[in-house]
C-alpha cells in the first residue's frame, strides 16, 4: 500500500493522506467565478425644463471666464429636440458635471498650472452626483452650480472687471481670465484667518474674517528658483533658527566661515547648516509650516532688499518684511502664552525654540498677476515666471506659446488683497 501511495503523483498523494477515508473520492478543483463588474446606473430623469435652464446657463457661462463651446451646448440642444427623455438626461448630466467641475476646480488642470501643488477637495465625484441630484430635487439646477464659484471678493471683482473690459483687447480678457480659474484653483473656503502670498505682487498678507489685518512686502523665489504655488499649515515659528542648506546650493557655502557640517558615522559631510545669529539668512524667524517643497515664510539679515522694487530675489522661500511683529500677533492670539515679551527673553537667549500657535492656520503661495479694484478696475503684476502663456493656451484649447519672462513689473498701485 505503501509503495502505492508512492507512485502516485505528489499531489493526489497528498490528498488521499489527508483524508479520513481514504477511498473517498479526491475533491474537484474549485473554480473561482468571474468577478462580474455592475453596469453604469442610469443617468438622474431631467426634466425639459430644467435641461433648458442649463442650456441657457452655459450660453452665458463666458461671464465666469469660461468658453461655452467646450461643453457642446449644440449637442444638449439637439437632444432636446430630439425629445428622447433618456438622451436628454444622459446629454445634461454629462455637461452638467463638466460645468460642476470647472467651476469649483477650475478649467485648466495638471502641468498648465505651473508648479501647483494645492490640493482642493471642494468637489469629488461622489459630490458631484450628490450635488446634481439636490439640484433635480429643488429644480434649481443654475442655484447649485452657482454655489460653486469662489468666494473670496477679489474673485467678484475680476468678473466685474471682464464685464466691463474692451472684448476685442483679447489680452486684457485673457489676462482676466485665467487669473479667475486661479481663483477655481484654490480651496472655495480658505478659512476665517490664513496668510496668502501673492508672488508677482510680492506681498505678505494675513486675512482675517474677510478683512486684511496685516500686510508687508515679500521677496520670493529668483527666476532661476521659482517660488511654487502651494499651500501648507503653520502651526508656529521656529525663534533663532538654524538655516538647513538646500543640496542645491550646499557648493555656494561649503567650507565657509559660519558655516557647519553635518557629518554622517562614516565622516562624510551630508549637509552644511548655519547657526542662529546676526548672519543667519533666516533672520530670526522661520514659520514652522510642513510642505513637500520644503518652502517657508522667514526673516531675513538682508532687509535693505525690501526696498527693491523687483523683490524676486531668493532661492525660493518667502522672506517677509516686519515678519517678527506678524510672529508675536499670531503667537499671542487665543490667549496664547507667548507673549512679545517672552519671544523677546528666547530671541535674546540665543536658542532655537519652536514657539506653537495656539491654532495653526493656512499659508496659501499664490500666483496672481492681474488683480481687480472693487470698481473693476484693473491692477497688473508681472509674470514673473512666465506661467501665463500655458494658462491662456488651455483655457483657450490651443497650443501655448514659449512663454516669456518678464523681470520688470508694471505694478504702479497694488489692489487691496
Amino acid at each position: 500500500m505503501l509503495a502505492a501511495a508512492m507512485s502516485l503523483p505528489a499531489t493526489m498523494a497528498n490528498a488521499q493522506s489527508n483524508q479520513a477515508d481514504p477511498m473517498a473520492p479526491l475533491p474537484e478543483t474549485q473554480v473561482v467565478p468571474p468577478v462580474v463588474v455592475p453596469p453604469p446606473a442610469p443617468p438622474p430623469i431631467w426634466q425639459t425644463g430644467e435641461a433648458r435652464s442649463l442650456l441657457a446657463y452655459i450660453g452665458t457661462i463666458d461671464s465666469e471666464g469660461l468658453n461655452p463651446r467646450d461643453y457642446d451646448p449644440a449637442g444638449l440642444d439637439a437632444a432636446l429636440r430630439g425629445g428622447d427623455p433618456l438622451a436628454i438626461s444622459a446629454a445634461a448630466t454629462d455637461r452638467y458635471k463638466r460645468v460642476a467641475g470647472d467651476l469649483a476646480l477650475g478649467h485648466v488642470r495638471g502641468k498648465d498650472r505651473g508648479e501647483w501643488y494645492v490640493t482642493d477637495a471642494d468637489l469629488t465625484p461622489a459630490a458631484s452626483t450628490l450635488l446634481l441630484a439636490g439640484a433635480l430635487d429643488r429644480h434649481d439646477v443654475v442655484g447649485s452650480l452657482r454655489s460653486l464659484l469662489p468666494t473670496h471678493p477679489q474673485y467678484a471683482f475680476l468678473r466685474t472687471a471682464l464685464a466691463q473690459a474692451d472684448k476685442s483687447d483679447v489680452a486684457t480678457t485673457d489676462r482676466i481670465r485665467l487669473n479667475m480659474d486661479r481663483w477655481r484653483w484654490l480651496p472655495r473656503d480658505l478659512g476665517n484667518k490664513y496668510i496668502i502670498v501673492n508672488v508677482p505682487s510680492f506681498y505678505a498678507t494675513l486675512v482675517e474674517n474677510g478683512a486684511t489685518r496685516w500686510k508687508h512686502r515679500a521677496i520670493a523665489g529668483a527666476i532661476k528658483t521659482k517660488t511654487p504655488q502651494l499651500t501648507a499649515t503653520a502651526i508656529g515659528v521656529i525663534l533663532n533658527p538654524w538655516w538647513e542648506v538646500p543640496p542645491s546650493i550646499a557648493h555656494e557655502v561649503a567650507g565657509k566661515k559660519g558655516f557647519v557640517a553635518l557629518k554622517g558615522a562614516d565622516g562624510a559631510i551630508q549637509r552644511w547648516r548655519q547657526p542662529p545669529g546676526p548672519s543667519n539668512a533666516l533672520g530670526k524667524v522661520k514659520f514652522s509650516m510642513q510642505n513637500g517643497q520644503n518652502i517657508y515664510l522667514h526673516d531675513t539679515n538682508a532687509r535693505s532688499r525690501f526696498n527693491s522694487q523687483l523683490r524676486a530675489l531668493s532661492h525660493g522661500c518667502i522672506r517677509t518684511e516686519n515678519i517678527m511683529d506678524l510672529a508675536k500677533e499670531l503667537l499671542s492670539d487665543d490667549a496664547g502664552d507667548w507673549t512679545p515679551d517672552k519671544v523677546d527673553e528666547t530671541l535674546a537667549s540665543g536658542k532655537s525654540v519652536l514657539a506653537k500657535f495656539v491654532k495653526p492656520l493656512p499659508v496659501y503661495i499664490v500666483y496672481f498677476t492681474a488683480a481687480a479694484l472693487n470698481d473693476g478696475t484693473i491692477v497688473n503684476y508681472a509674470d514673473l515666471y512666465g506661467r501665463d502663456a500655458k494658462v491662456i493656451a488651455a483655457l483657450n484649447g490651443v497650443s501655448a506659446p514659449k512663454p516669456k519672462v518678464v523681470v520688470k513689473p508694471k505694478t504702479t498701485q497694488t489692489a487691496s488683497r
